[in-house]
Parts: C-alpha cells; structure tokens; sequence
C-alpha cells in the first residue's frame, strides 16, 4: 500500500481537474475518504489559506494525507503538500513537501522564478539545494490541481479528447495528461450529484496496472470538486469518495430524487 495517500493526493487533488474561471476561493476546504479494498484506510484534504508572496496576497493551498485505524498499524503514511501561487496568473511561487510513508520520508521546498524559468529545490532531508530549468507556464503539484479546474478548454472537451500541462514534481517536469471520458451522476452521501469523468494518464509498473487504471469523477458545477476516485491498484484497488466539504465559492448541485 506504499504511496497510496501520496497516490490520492497527487492524483485526485492534482491531476484530475477541471476548468471555471472563479471556481474556488479562500476558505474552501473539503475531505476524501479513502478505501482500500473493503477497509477504511485514510483521509485526504485540501484548503485555500491566504499568503503573502512579493509583496502580494496569493493563494496558500494545504494538502495533507493520513492512514487511520488498522490501516494506521500496519502502513502509517503522514504526508503534507503546500503551494502558494498568484491569484490572477496562477503561476506557482513555492510548493513544500513534507511526507512519511511507512518510514519512506521526504522534506523539500520548492522556490520558482517564473521570469528566469527556473526553480530551486531545496532538500532538507539530504541538505542538499540544486535549481532545475523548468517550462514557461509549469506548475507544481498541488497547483495544478487548481489551475485545471480555472482551464478554459475542459468544459469544451468530447469524449476522448484529452488536454496536457507541465508539471514539476520529483525534480523533473513531466507533461501531465488528462482525458475526458464523459458523464455521469454519482451517488453520495449528499445526494446525487452530476459529475464529469476523467482518466488521468498514470506511470505504470510501480503502483498502476495500466495507464488508464485510475478514473475521477468531477462535480459538473462552477467548483469542480473531486466526488468518486476509483484505481486498479498491482495489489488490490482503491477508491475515494467526498465525505466533506465548505466554503465553497459557487452553489454545490446536487439532484433531488423524485
């Protein structure tokens, strides 16, 4: 079960999203619950804080993720992911990363210079800083997450169509692949709720059994929240599900039964 809140967090709250000018703002915080097979393995969170960066106000997303009960015994995973990023362009300033994942530990910081293209790694683990060139436009792991769900493309996709983003993580940029499958309502603990469907392009061998095994579904509002997570994990799956939410910016549809 190694990585697999790092997993959910990379890919559910960072490579699954969607598009909306406006879909989030600070205070917006909401939960994931995770399973693994039939047990209760963890939790999963996102919220937008305020910072301030060269002198201006930008966006201060938290991401943390945590095994519990017998899950807790057997593999314990306590991961922390920050990003501070502008709130008109979007481009990311820092990103920290902070993880325990049954003794697999990480402890960096990132620092971007958007003018020079570059950004300095600093790892405190190894006490080692190295700056690595990165693309125009490149974000990081968590800003992705929410400069997707602001992409002016999602909406218009069909099905099959995909759309593609730099992102710097394990200090490389990799491009970032994310497919429209279609749509679909799920039920949830809130009601049933409209959703969009994604697979996001995973790295096979490790963890995945395919490039295609993990799925999204994506509140088909102006939030563009993550409500269902479904992986065909090498050993097992995993599956996600929204548990809770607030101060979202846009109204939360949900469908009434009749």
């Amino acid at each position: 079960m190694k990585k697999i809140i790092l997993l959910l967090v990379l890919f559910v709250t960072t490579n699954s999203f969607v598009e909306q000018e406006n879909a989030y703002t600070t205070g917006e915080w909401f939960r994931l619950r995770i399973h693994y097979g039939i047990v209760n393995a963890g939790y999963a969170t996102l919220e937008i804080k305020e910072a301030v960066r060269n002198n201006k106000k930008v966006h201060h997303v938290i991401g943390k993720g945590w095994t519990v009960g017998m899950t807790k015994f057997f593999f314990e995973v306590d991961d922390n992911y920050e990003s501070y990023f502008d709130k008109q362009s979007m481009k990311p300033y820092q990103f920290v990363r902070k993880i325990d994942e049954g003794g697999y530990t990480k402890n960096q910081e990132g620092f971007f210079d958007q003018d020079k293209n570059t950004v300095l790694v600093k790892d405190y683990k190894k006490k080692t800083e190295k700056t690595f060139s990165v693309p125009e436009n490149v974000q990081d792991i968590v800003s992705s997450f929410y400069y997707l769900r602001n992409h002016p493309k999602i909406d218009k996709l069909k099905g099959g169509e995909s759309i593609a983003i730099d992102m710097f993580f394990d200090d490389e940029t990799t491009k970032f692949k994310l497919k429209f499958v279609g749509r679909e309502d799920v039920k949830t603990k809130f009601g049933k709720v409209p959703c969009m469907i994604f697979k996001p392009y995973v790295q096979t061998g490790r963890v995945f059994k395919e490039e295609e095994s993990l799925t999204v579904w994506i509140s088909d509002d102006d939030n563009k929240i993550p409500v269902k997570l479904k992986a065909s994990l090498l050993v097992g799956s995993l599956k996600a599900e929204l548990d809770g939410f607030k101060g979202l910016k846009n109204s939360f549809k949900v469908k009434v039964e009749k």
